[in-house]
Formats: structure tokens, sequence, C-alpha cells
């Protein structure tokens, strides 16, 4: 079924109720042709753990704001969720919700997971934005899907805005990136779907001869790959990386602000 904006294929993509850096990340990755409805996770609870959970619990009810939209793949754009309910629950409930919906379903987490393995990544450093328990699960959620965690640079800064993620400028990111230099990794993961990554990225594709990836740009991708009759290549991905699409994009961002 053919939608006017998008000819190659329309994406779902749920979104945490705050969240202020998924659809601009999203607007500047999209290649052409390709379009997305966002939905927001709303929940009332108190902490930022607990909201995580109850995004997962309810899922499915955020999944049907989309009735009957023809969206031939379905991003969960949110990565500490993951953390909190492992792996092996991850897998199950995206699983239900892709046979649900009828098309193919991933997470933030699990879109990473696949681009480094396409790639063959195995010793990896994260950019964390997390505080406290979030930031000591991730480390533990990556060494469970089977990937070596070789070094870590943190993110996170103390403030007083309305979200101590999605508040981070990209300058956070950055700084985090650079202390990664020189590392042996072949590949580095900047954390979280909330933490602006894209300008680091353009700016620096590969830490040393690293590939540079983030949850956003690991779930856009994987939403777009996900529509494709094609399994993506390792140099699809790092076509991705290398910013060979949106560099413009970002580069206009820039020059606006």
């Amino acid at each position: 079924m053919s939608v006017e904006y998008a000819p190659k294929g329309l994406i779902g993509v749920l979104t945490p109720q705050a969240n202020t850096t998924v659809e601009p990340e999203y607007a500047i990755l999209m290649p052409p042709g390709y379009a997305w409805l966002n939905a927001r996770m709303t929940s009332p609870k108190k902490t930022i753990e607990d909201r995580l959970v109850d995004y997962f619990e309810n899922v499915k009810h955020f999944a049907t704001q989309f009735a009957n939209a023809p969206i031939g793949s379905l991003a969960f754009a949110c990565t500490g969720t993951s953390y909190l309910v492992g792996p092996e629950r991850e897998d199950q409930v995206l699983a239900e919700l892709s046979a649900m919906l009828g098309v193919p379903t991933m997470s933030a987490a699990t879109a990473v997971v696949d681009s480094l393995n396409l790639i063959g990544a195995k010793k990896i450093a994260l950019v964390s934005p997390y505080p406290g328990l979030l930031d000591k699960l991730c480390t533990q959620y990556w060494q469970a899907r089977g990937f070596d965690v070789v070094a870590k640079a943190s993110a996170a800064q103390e403030s007083e805005a309305f979200h101590p993620i999605y508040s981070l400028p990209s300058g956070a990111a950055q700084r985090a990136l650079d202390e990664l230099q020189g590392k042996e990794m072949d590949a580095v993961v900047m954390l979280g779907t909330g933490m602006p990554t894209l300008l680091p990225i353009a700016r620096t594709p590969y830490a040393g001869k690293a590939p540079v990836t983030s949850c956003m740009l690991s779930i856009v991708w994987k939403s777009v790959m996900a529509l494709h009759p094609e399994p993506p290549t390792a140099r699809s991905f790092l076509d991705w990386v290398e910013a060979r699409h949106w560099r413009a994009r970002m580069d206009s961002l820039e020059a606006a602000r």
C-alpha cells in the first residue's frame, strides 16, 4: 500500500513521553522516500526506572495508537528499558509484538546488537549518559549480549534541567567520545535514545579505527533496513556511520545555531 510521503515505506516509532531527541534524529537520519509515525509512551510512575519498565509492560497497548496505518516496521526507541528487563524478556516481548502487528519489531538495544554483529564487532566501548543504577546495568546488558566491554566513558552531568539525559548537550557525548581515543576496540556505542549523538558521529565517524554508532543511529538504520527485501550489508551500515546521506542535514542544523 503506497503512502504519499513514504513511497519506500512507513515506520512506527514508540518514544518515551518526555524524550526530545528521537523525533529530531529520525528527521536527520531518515533517507529520502521513507517516513515515520511517532507515538508517545506515557507512565505515571515517579522514578525513571519504574517508568522504563512500565513502558515495556504496556508496549502492546501503546502500539495500538498506529491503528491500521500501513507501517512496515516498529521501533521501540527506548534503551534503558532493555537494561532493566534483560535480554530474555526483551526478546520475548518484541517477538510477541511482531507477531501481533505482523511487522518486524526492534528495540534500540537489539538494533545496536544487529549492527555490531553485522560488522563483526566483539570488543566494544560505551559512552554512557546514565546515572546510578542504569549506568551499572548497561554494562551487564551488553556483556549478556555477548560483547566484551573494554572501555567506558561517562557523558552524565549534574543538572537541574527537566531530565538528566534528555537535557544533555551533544558536547557531553563528544567529550566522552574523545576520552576513548587510542583504546583498542572494534566499535564504540553511544548509549540512550535521549542523548544527542549525531554531531559527534558526523565529526568522528571512527574513533581511531573503530566505527562509532549510537542507539538512535542503529535503530533508524534497522527500522529502515527492515523494509528492504534483501538483508543489509556491513558496508550499508558503515555508510550510515560515515553520514553519507545525512551529513548535509546535520551541517544545516549547525549553521542555524
